[in-house]
């Protein structure tokens, strides 16, 4: 396609970026460490850590790590969800020559155990909410270091004291758990600071993150992504959006990190390119309390602000939202599900800033492409690829197919991981032998560069951002004993963009949809839950047996 979205790039946007400027992560890191060290790093519920206090953290913590004896490239994970301790863990690992893995806090025992068993990871982060999940699975896992921290554990001592009484006590949210091995995040400080974290030369191709997906297949495996990857993704978001932000002279860009940073684009786009811009992160633990997160809104002024459409949505329905100050607002980025158009013409009204859409996935460390960030009309488009980035819209074969024609999304740039973790197999299907990554959506760019998603090429489904697999959700469903045969489809929904449907071939004559709901319940995790169960007489199936969700997803059969 001859990048001819280059000739639609706004000033000052560069063609392409030299991501080797980094030899890692933790060079960057160290960097923003000594640059930024008065700044202000991080806030959550009303309290700061600087980037000085990062570092003497997140050095306590890697040097306790360390001491464990773990080898150099372990997987480490991190089950939180926003709380000042997540940063600290990321930077920590990374620093210590560790492998981060990513884990929602949310998810069931199943869910849990595979990502451990699968990355190998032999430490585990987690917050003590979230522990009894991992109680049921440990003796199953690798993991051979557990570290729990408390919601207040860098809150201070006065306001710590209370939100863990009101978490533990008042709110009850933690469950009785027995974890006799494992050691208080508290603790950790305290014995690090008595340990000297030794430096570790990492390189540009030694893995940073083992990103869990079930990428374009459903194999829920791990996107390999190294430190080259992340670096370059860094600094294609920074030299995409750095002409917007030098329009106004602000000392310190404020980020809002309401995404979990657990998923490739808050850990991306607010985690790191915050630390390496020296911005302060707000973090919002609970984003889903609307009226708590506007209320942390109006306690400061914020430049950039991504999110997802279900929470943009969500958020400018709620009357108090109209009342903040948006003088300051110059991004508001949406990415993990396609932004609408109703929603992104209600958040211009509201705020005067425009709802740029983006696209990319775990796979691709995510950002591949953008619209402009000037732009003021929603374009129904995910934007033009970003620097260094290619994008061709092939076929079935593998061809390009002519402009203004339908394909498959290929990606190709730094940022594309290196493969599935220990999947071979899984990477051969997605990787191409020039270096294009097949992202399984199709969709049609325009002679501006332009590209609109019309079709998604496997069954996936995208819950507020989240991918969900029919083949995951199916294989649990098909365990309950009432059922005979299942299969699962997405279907439109006004809160979540879509909702996982089954539908249903009983076994056992007298189940209910109820009980199908409460089973799925114990085995899978928030988003991937279906909503709905129609029960059918059968299933519509290929000639060789195959069940055709296409079908399903289309009028309801008569009878």
């Amino acid at each position: 396609m001859d990048k001819l979205w280059l000739k639609h790039y706004p000033p000052g946007v560069p063609a392409e970026i030299d991501d080797r400027q980094y030899p890692s992560l933790p060079h960057l890191l160290e960097e923003s460490f000594g640059k930024f060290a008065g700044r202000p790093a991080f806030k959550c519920m009303g309290h700061v850590i600087t980037y000085r206090e990062l570092d003497v953290l997140s050095r306590q913590v890697g040097a306790w790590l360390q001491a464990r004896g773990l080898p150099r490239g372990a997987a480490v994970a991190i089950m939180m969800p926003n709380v000042l301790q997540y940063p600290v863990c990321i930077a920590a690992i990374l620093r210590a020559g560790y492998v981060v893995v990513n884990i929602n806090p949310l998810y069931t025992p199943r869910e849990l155990e595979h990502q451990l068993k699968d990355s190998g990871a032999e430490a585990l982060f987690i917050l003590e909410n979230f522990a009894i999940t991992f109680q049921q699975v440990l003796e199953r896992t690798p993991v051979k270091h557990v570290v729990v921290a408390a919601m207040g554990d860098l809150l201070g001592f006065l306001k710590g004291t209370l939100v863990n009484t009101v978490v533990r006590k008042i709110k009850k949210l933690v469950p009785a758990f027995h974890l006799p091995q494992a050691v208080p995040f508290k603790r950790v400080l305290e014995e690090g600071k008595a340990l000297t974290l030794t430096p570790v030369q990492m390189s540009r191709d030694d893995v940073a993150f083992l990103q869990y997906t079930g990428g374009t297949t459903g194999v829920v495996k791990g996107a390999t992504l190294l430190h080259r990857n992340v670096i370059a993704n860094l600094l294609q978001v920074d030299a995409w959006i750095q002409p917007t932000l030098q329009r106004k002279k602000i000392e310190q860009v404020n980020i809002v990190c309401a995404l979990p940073m657990y998923h490739i684009f808050a850990l991306t786009v607010c985690g790191l390119m915050g630390m390496r811009m020296g911005a302060m992160n707000i973090l919002i633990p609970n984003p889903r309390d609307i009226p708590g997160f506007i209320k942390t809104l109006s306690q400061q002024p914020f430049h950039i602000l991504p999110a997802v459409n279900t929470l943009y949505n969500a958020l400018v329905n709620h009357p108090n939202f109209r009342h903040l100050d948006f003088s300051h607002l110059l991004i508001a980025n949406g990415g993990g599900m396609a932004v609408q158009k109703a929603v992104a013409e209600k958040w211009f009204a509201v705020t005067r800033v425009p709802l740029i859409e983006g696209y990319g996935l775990s796979e691709t460390s995510p950002v591949a492409t953008s619209n402009l960030c000037d732009a003021t009309e929603y374009s129904g488009t995910i934007g033009l690829p970003v620097p260094s980035t290619e994008i061709a819209i092939r076929d079935d074969d593998g061809k390009d197919v002519p402009l203004g024609q339908p394909g498959e999304i290929c990606i190709r740039g730094p940022q594309v991981m290196a493969g599935y973790w220990n999947r071979p197999d899984e990477t051969a299907k997605v990787m191409m032998p020039d270096g294009f990554f097949k992202s399984g959506d199709v969709g049609v760019m325009d002679e501006r560069g332009h590209t609109r998603i019309v079709d998604r090429k496997k069954d996936m489904v995208l819950v507020s951002g989240f991918n969900v697999y029919p083949n995951e959700v199916e294989g649990v469903v098909a365990m309950h004993p009432g059922v005979l045969e299942v299969a699962a489809v997405g279907v439109p929904d006004a809160h979540s963009g879509e909702a996982v449907k089954l539908f249903v071939v009983k076994k056992d004559p007298s189940l209910t949809e109820a009980q199908v709901l409460e089973f799925c319940r114990g085995q899978l995790t928030g988003y991937k839950r279906p909503k709905s169960v129609e029960f059918r007489a059968e299933l519509p199936k290929s000639n060789v047996g195959k069940i055709l969700r296409r079908e399903l997803r289309g009028p309801p059969a008569v009878g």
